[in-house]
């Protein structure tokens, strides 16, 4: 529980998107683009916040200007940000995204690999995961590097 309240914890990217200045075109055809902080689990925590629930964000972060603006972000919007850790090593990723005239998303990542990608098990803030009063079917939990029982400490 967060404050009294039931916790919700995203797991996953957390990155940078950039976004044509323009709508319906290619990303080729962009004259230009506008960063954003993007990152669908992340984009959940925040959107739980707003809504007046907890909410925490596990993920990894460049240790960057980019990965340190993002986790002010989340602390911004209420989310705890006790689950994030920062890569000296990896960067941020970065996405292009447009939605085109014909209404298909177009993405281009840049992940060498970037930082989200890096997480382990042994990174993780168990004690804030074990604050989840409930969780959700392993299907839609989205852990791309870890498995649940990588979790268990018993």
């Amino acid at each position: 529980m967060a404050g009294g309240r039931e916790l919700v914890v995203s797991f996953g990217e957390m990155l940078i998107d950039f976004v044509p200045t323009v709508a319906g075109v290619s990303l080729a055809e962009a004259p230009a683009f506008l960063k954003a902080p993007g990152g669908a689990p992340a984009n959940v925590a925040i959107a739980v916040s707003r809504l007046g629930g907890g909410a925490a964000f596990v993920g990894k972060l460049g240790d960057d200007e980019f990965g340190r603006m993002l986790a002010a972000i989340l602390r911004d919007n209420g989310v705890d940000d006790g689950g994030v850790v920062f890569d000296a090593g990896a960067r941020t990723a970065l996405a292009f995204v447009t939605l085109r005239a014909d209404g298909e998303r177009e993405f281009m990542f840049y992940r060498n690999p970037s930082a989200d990608m890096l997480l382990t098990a042994a990174e993780l803030n168990v004690e804030l995961i074990k604050r989840v009063s409930k969780s959700l079917p392993p299907p839609l939990l989205a852990i791309p590097c870890l498995r649940l029982r990588d979790l268990r400490t018993t």
